[in-house]
């Protein structure tokens, strides 16, 4: 067995999303407590861990479908550099690997359930709910939302419902616009089906318009979010907070334009960890949220 096939498997290049179990920290203002971070890095690790036997048991299931396919056909088990009897190993060591660590955080019980619930939905999205209409988004989107959950159950921070719905529509455009990403690469109705998908070619509009409607939508939580009584306990002056809209609205409009111009790999969430005019747009919301906490 190739050790570097085996990494490549469980691909430590989408471990960046796992960063999402910072954002309670990040948003509580508890970033210079060590404690806090060191639970957040547990976290991050489980996650990390949790996610990678996901994708071996959904690359097992694909191999097939992933050798036929113009891109995945590269993935280590579709190529033949791993075994599926290999990748089948690869997966409880990586489970339990990841359950261990809940002894390491204040509540594990909290923990726990969290990395169940993920673990439940992720087996359910491999196994059903990828090939259900729209379904599938919204499962997608609900695991990026448990990452953000677990996130305040290692740090033992109180869930914002805020951040719950915030997140929930933002995740819900991000998944629209891989799955759109994706039926642009496989247009024709046959690819599709055989695929196990359960969008047409002609889906492929309605896709974008609902994932740009959502994706406007976040940025209307955020204005709501301001004028709340939660914004005021974390700020001085929640008001400058309304330049993050904007940046929103910016980063949303365009994630969907370079998606209609075929130029969006199927996972954007990953596209803007990597990209840097996103990266840029990041720091300028940090930025404000600074300012809005220092600001005399």
């Amino acid at each position: 067995m190739s050790v570097t096939a085996m990494i490549r498997a469980m691909r430590p290049h989408h471990w960046l999303k796992n960063g999402l179990v910072f954002v309670p920290i990040l948003l509580n203002h508890e970033v210079f407590d060590p404690t806090t971070l060191w639970h957040g890095v547990v976290a991050f690790v489980a996650f990390s861990l949790l996610a990678s036997a996901i994708y071996l048991l959904n690359d097992i299931k694909d191999v097939e479908a992933d050798r036929r396919h113009p891109t995945k056909c590269k993935r280590p088990l579709a190529a033949g550099e791993i075994t599926v009897a290999q990748a089948y190993a690869a997966v409880p060591i990586l489970l339990v690997a990841a359950f261990s660590t809940a002894w390491l955080v204040p509540q594990p019980r909290i923990y726990l359930l969290a990395l169940a619930a993920y673990l439940v939905l992720a087996l359910a999205y491999l196994l059903v709910l990828k090939r259900k209409l729209l379904v599938d988004v919204l499962g997608l989107a609900s695991m990026h939302t448990l990452r953000i959950l677990a996130g305040n159950a290692a740090a033992a921070i109180p869930v914002s419902s805020w951040l719950l719905a915030f997140s929930m529509f933002l995740f819900l455009s991000l998944a629209l616009v891989k799955r759109y990403a994706e039926l642009r690469i496989t247009q024709d109705q046959s690819g599709l089906k055989s695929a196990g998908r359960g969008y047409h070619a002609e889906d492929i509009e309605a896709l974008s318009q609902l994932g740009m409607a959502s994706g406007c939508t976040c940025a209307l939580i955020m204005a709501l979010y301001v004028d709340s009584a939660a914004v005021k306990q974390l700020y001085r002056h929640p008001e400058v907070i309304w330049l993050v809209c904007p940046i929103i609205l910016y980063q949303m409009a365009r994630i969907w334009f370079l998606a209609r111009r075929g130029q969006m790999p199927d996972d954007p969430l990953v596209f803007m960890i990597r990209d840097w005019r996103s990266q840029i747009m990041g720091l300028l919301v940090m930025l404000v949220m600074v300012v809005a906490t220092v600001l005399p």
